[in-house]
């Protein structure tokens, strides 16, 4: 599961993230949405530990993500909204270089990894250098890197980039069953038929803060649009009047 108390975060006089209290639930599927700058991609560099917060707290499965850092980042997958790689190597042996930073045992990163590959079409280009793939094949590489160890926190920003509708299908398909297994998924994005498709709960951040939260059918009903389309209620939250 994850936990986030009180997190904030500034750049110099700007609050990018405003005392963001959140949890997510083993098996949710949450989604985060938020216009440009309003503070997501914050809160997923903090929630990752890729950032240190001005104030706050992360705990992924119990786990301080500052003060516990290599048991939360152990359990977690992350794939930023743009991947990145060592250009140089094939996917091969990018999924190798992984398996080693997560301890896996040889045999079973094989197994995972040609699952994987066969999951997201990569078995053809497992031998191409990584500089020479398409953005839809490295996204799909991401991924199935993000996945690689079975992690019980999934995190991932903007999914579908690149993606052209079949591989977005199949991609879609695996966050919901990771889900459904007991994986807690967050998934940032600005294509709001997608969250409304996939998300449990989804929660709409605006200026730093959290201004909506629940699923389809509460925020349906908390903003008194029953039967509104997501994009409505997503509109009149973050609209300036």
């Amino acid at each position: 599961m994850i936990e986030i108390e009180n997190l904030t975060m500034n750049y110099g006089e700007l609050r990018a993230l405003d005392g963001l209290n959140l949890t997510i639930q083993p098996g949710e599927l949450f989604a985060f949405l938020g216009p440009n700058g309003a503070g997501k991609t914050t809160a997923m560099k903090l929630l990752t530990g890729l950032m240190k917060p001005d104030a706050g707290k992360v705990r992924l499965c119990g786990h301080d993500v500052q003060q516990e850092a290599m048991k939360a980042k152990a359990l977690l997958g992350y794939v930023p909204d743009v991947a990145v790689f060592y250009e140089k190597l094939t996917p091969v042996e990018f999924m190798e270089f992984i398996a080693e930073l997560f301890e896996m045992e040889p045999e079973k990163a094989r197994a995972q990894t040609d699952a994987l590959f066969t999951k997201f079409a990569l078995h053809e280009h497992s031998r191409q250098r990584i500089e020479n793939l398409s953005h839809g094949t490295r996204q799909r590489l991401g991924i199935a890197s993000a996945l690689l160890h079975d992690p019980k926190v999934f995190v991932i920003d903007e999914p579908m980039v690149g993606l052209d509708p079949i591989h977005a299908r199949t991609v879609k398909r695996e966050i919901k069953e990771r889900s459904l297994a007991g994986t807690t998924v967050l998934m940032s994005t600005h294509l709001l038929n997608i969250a409304e498709e996939l998300a449990d709960r989804i929660g709409i951040i605006h200026h730093g803060k959290l201004v909506a939260l629940g699923t389809l059918e509460e925020l349906r009903k908390e903003h008194e649009q029953r039967g509104s389309r997501l994009e409505d209620i997503f509109l009149s939250m973050v609209e300036e009047k």
